[in-house]
């Protein structure tokens, strides 16, 4: 899943399952508006904070793998180097 997707679609929800609450409880509709605002700020906030979070621990893990792999490269190189040099 896309991830620029995730506080559109976590903001309507939550949006929706406001409006049903409020009009199930009738509210009036001033204050159902404002409930909604608030509501779908707050959660496309959150969604914003999470897609962070998310890009943040993938780029680290993005940097954990490249230094393993230069790791693994310069280890690998080591022993074709030893194995001319015996045969030499």
């Amino acid at each position: 899943m896309n991830r620029k997707n995730i506080p559109l679609l976590l903001m309507l929800s939550a949006g929706a399952v406001t409006c049903i609450i409020t009009y199930i409880k009738k509210y009036p509709v001033n204050t159902q508006l404002i409930a909604l605002f608030a509501v779908l700020l707050l959660f496309y906030v959150l969604g914003s904070v999470l897609v962070w979070t998310l890009d943040y621990f993938e780029k680290q893990n993005e940097e954990k793998r490249a230094e393993e792999g230069e790791v693994i490269e310069k280890d690998s190189e080591n022993p074709e180097q030893e194995a001319v040099q015996e045969q030499e």
